[in-house]
């Protein structure tokens, strides 16, 4: 599909804005506009998500460009300064709720199988709290997450954590996976039925 594709991919609306306050803000955490493609595709005729990880809004942006004019996007993260970029930017959409919490905290007082789409782009729910944040995936619902691949970011040793991740899935009897080579690596598991 090659360049062609990747080229006529249109944006959403105040994604520009977001990339470039986040680069003023010296932001280097955000998702790429690869992993907001997916996102997109994803969160289309989903009504309940979830996004461990606001940062600047950069998901935030792409996830609520697929949903649906009904559907409820809740985006955690414990940096109000960093938030403050997409409350700014995206704060006006009334589908999106920004919770400034501790994402072990939130992962832990919510009830289960109330999301149908997790994207987990923080350390919480992604690496801490993981199993509160698959208790809150309904069946059929898609846990999604990014920064699979060695980054440049990544702190000493973290290669064996997102291994373990990977490996606590795939033996997840609950969970069908798919591992895949995109933008900064991607894994996706989808909750199958008891």
């Amino acid at each position: 599909m090659g360049s062609t594709l990747e080229n006529s991919v249109a944006s959403p609306p105040r994604w520009h804005e977001i990339a470039r306050r986040t680069i003023e803000a010296g932001f280097d955490m955000s998702s790429e506009a690869r992993i907001g493609e997916m996102l997109r595709t994803l969160a289309v005729g989903r009504k309940a998500l979830l996004e461990m990880g606001t940062g600047t809004g950069s998901a935030t942006a792409w996830l609520l460009d697929g949903m649906d004019e009904d559907a409820r996007l809740a985006t955690v993260d414990n940096n109000p300064e960093v938030q403050a970029v997409a409350r700014e930017v995206l704060g006006e959409d009334p589908r999106v709720d920004f919770i400034t919490e501790d994402g072990a905290a939130y992962l832990a007082g919510q009830n289960d199988g109330g999301f149908d789409l997790i994207f987990a782009d923080a350390m919480p729910g992604k690496y801490e709290g993981l199993e509160d944040a698959l208790r809150l995936l309904q069946v059929g619902g898609v846990y999604v997450v990014d920064d699979m691949s060695p980054q440049p970011n990544w702190p000493e040793g973290h290669q064996a954590r997102v291994d373990d991740l990977v490996l606590r899935l795939a033996g997840d009897p609950r969970f069908a996976i798919v591992g895949m080579d995109w933008a900064s690596g991607v894994l996706v598991a989808a909750k199958r039925a008891a």
